[in-house]
């Protein structure tokens, strides 16, 4: 099976390519099964149940958020009534929504994992490399075909999430960094990795925002107004090819496709 992995979907712009790109790769069956990361999708910010809603509609299988999960209000509220979309699973155990979900496929079962880091992030998020221990070893017999959003600030800590997991999931990919790396391996033991999948959304930009006013900001340290950029959209990613029967992957292909 191959997986599209996509990266952060920022605003309008975010959402229009990854809608193009995943109608054109599909129609090209290059690929199967596609895991999006909707954390900026909303004018940059956390999506609304509507705008996560809409980029199931539009060719996500799975939706993940991340440390802007609860943004809209709506979200909170409304985070249960779909389990596609899921929430980092070292989130407070008394948060909405759930960290993971099984999905079915012609092909077999996938499970998605999302877990988010502590490095430079929020205090209060728990371990998340107790918590995919606790999935992984626990009684939910999550099946061999595993793929692993790492949401974090730290490359040092992704990569050491992905060698910590290396031979038990199928995949560890990162997202939330917005700047796409060029690192993506498959580890010895048949996990495939890659730092973060960059970002979906106007690559004229800073991380997907209009440029003057990020630099003013630095330039005076005052602040300003962040809105999301326009020019240059652009999908990034990986597809990842993983073995149904053994859960290994067998290869990992960094994605960049601009409009």
């Amino acid at each position: 099976m191959r997986v599209l992995l996509v990266g952060d979907i920022v605003g309008k712009p975010g959402r229009a390519a990854f809608l193009q790109v995943v109608n054109r790769l599909k129609a090209e069956d290059r690929v199967d099964f596609v895991i999006a990361c909707g954390e900026n999708a909303a004018a940059g910010r956390g999506p609304t149940l509507e705008i996560a809603q809409s980029l199931l509609n539009a060719g996500a299988d799975v939706v993940t958020l991340g440390d802007h999960a609860w943004d809209s209000k709506d979200m909170v509220a409304g985070i249960d009534l779909d389990p596609r979309i899921i929430r980092p699973s070292n989130f407070s155990k008394g948060a909405p929504g759930k960290g993971w979900v099984r999905v079915d496929t012609p092909e077999g079962e996938l499970v998605v994992i999302q877990l988010i880091g502590r490095v430079f992030m929020q205090p209060n998020y728990d371990c998340p490399f107790q918590e995919v221990d606790r999935l992984l070893n626990g009684n939910l017999d999550l099946g061999k075909v595993v793929f692993v959003d790492m949401h974090g600030e730290a490359s040092s800590e992704r990569m050491a999430l992905g060698r910590h997991l290396d031979g038990r999931v199928s995949a560890v990919f990162g997202t939330h960094t917005h700047c796409q790396t060029s690192d993506e391996t498959v580890f010895p033991n048949g996990t495939a990795y890659i730092t973060d999948l960059g970002m979906t959304g106007p690559k004229d930009s800073v991380l997907g925002r209009e440029v003057e006013p990020v630099v003013k900001k630095f330039l005076t340290g005052v602040p300003q107004k962040f809105d999301v950029a326009k020019g240059d959209p652009t999908l990034e990613g990986a597809i990842v090819d993983v073995d149904m029967k053994t859960g290994k992957a067998n290869r990992i292909e960094r994605l960049r496709i601009q409009l």
